[in-house]
Formats: C-alpha cells, sequence, structure tokens
C-alpha cells in the first residue's frame, strides 16, 4: 500500500511543482525583458520606475531553482529502477547546469541596480549572454532528454515527444538571437505538468 501510494504521489508532486516553476519563470523572464530591454545601449541605467521589476525578478528567480529540482526529482523517481545510466546522467548534468546559469544570470541583472548613476555596462550584457547562450541551451538538453525518457517509458505521447523536440531546437538554435525565445522552456514545462497531473487524475480515478 506504502509503495502504490507512493508511486501516486510522485506524478503530482512532479505536476504541481512543474507548473509553479513555469509561472515563476516566465513571470521573471518578463520582468526582466521589461525592466531590462536587450536592445538597450548597456551603459543605460535602468529607470527608477522599473527598478522594483528587476528587484521582484531578482527574489523570484531562487524559488523558480528550488521548484525546478523538485521538478526535476520527482520525475526522475517516476521513471523507476529501469532508467538508462546515461541518459540519467545527461538529464541530471543538463538540469543543474540550467539552475546554476540560471542563478548566475539573475545576479548578474542584479548587478545593474548598482551601476547608476555611473553604470559599467557589463552587468546587462552578461547577464542575457548566460541567460540565453548557456541557460536556455542547458534547457534545451533537457528538454531533449526529458522526451527522450518519456518516450521510451511510454508517459509521453507523440505529440508531446514532438513539441518536446520543436522546443529543444528553437532553444538550441534561437535562444541567443531571439528576443523572448526563452519563454518557450516554461510554456514546454506548463504543457507537460498538465499532461502529468491529467494522467495522474486518471489512473487515481
Amino acid at each position: 500500500m506504502e509503495s502504490t501510494t507512493t508511486r501516486m504521489r510522485t506524478p503530482r508532486a512532479a505536476g504541481t511543482a512543474g507548473l509553479v516553476f513555469a509561472v515563476l519563470l516566465a513571470l521573471a523572464i518578463v520582468l526582466m525583458r521589461l525592466a531590462i530591454p536587450s536592445g538597450n545601449p548597456s551603459d543605460a541605467p535602468v529607470a527608477e520606475a522599473d527598478r522594483w521589476a528587476v528587484r521582484l525578478a531578482l527574489e523570484i528567480v531562487p524559488f523558480a531553482g528550488i521548484f525546478f529540482l523538485w521538478f526535476m526529482g520527482a520525475l526522475r523517481s517516476h521513471s523507476g529502477d529501469g532508467e538508462d545510466r546515461f541518459v540519467s546522467t545527461v538529464f541530471l548534468g543538463s538540469g543543474y547546469l540550467f539552475v546554476a546559469s540560471l542563478f548566475v544570470a539573475a545576479a548578474a541583472a542584479g548587478t545593474v541596480l548598482q551601476e547608476a548613476p555611473a553604470p559599467s555596462g557589463f552587468g546587462r550584457p552578461f547577464a542575457y549572454t548566460v541567460l540565453t547562450t548557456y541557460a536556455m541551451r542547458m534547457a534545451a538538453v533537457f528538454v531533449f532528454v526529458t522526451s527522450t525518457i518519456g518516450r521510451r517509458l511510454g508517459v509521453f505521447p507523440r505529440p508531446l515527444v514532438a513539441l518536446g523536440l520543436a522546443t529543444g531546437l528553437v532553444l538550441l538554435l534561437l535562444g541567443s538571437g531571439v528576443p523572448w525565445a526563452e519563454l518557450v522552456f516554461p510554456f514546454w514545462v506548463m504543457v507537460v505538468s498538465v499532461h502529468v497531473l491529467r494522467t495522474n487524475l486518471r489512473q487515481t480515478a
């Protein structure tokens, strides 16, 4: 009975954590994009009216990272003892590097609050480089691996696997060149989380 209850709770935990992470990350990205547009000159100070958005985004990012780790752990637990060691290693490595890069990007973005009235021009481009070039490419690897695991275990339908491949390609190829492209990652996590929760509800019923 205990093992059955644990198996039922694991997908629910993954779905809940994924939804919270998706909302928090999307909100943080929107706030940072609006407050610190990537197209502005790197030496332009952040307007005083926009500083609250940067501060709020910096407060949100650590919680987004925590829920993402919870999401990873619940998904890995759900895969069971038959997981492939190579795939699971890439799954964990890409997830950890994504969270680390996300935290570094947030810390770099926080430096713009200290740059006025004489901005150094370093924090803004560095933050966007870490986020769009490194964090989003690690997110692409995570999407590819998770979709592979879902396909092998038969828990992801073909449309969801196809969505994962498309999302991974967008993050891998367009993440650093197309503004707002990073929002496809929290969108994908939200879709996966909703699928996991719906599947769990059907099995419970």
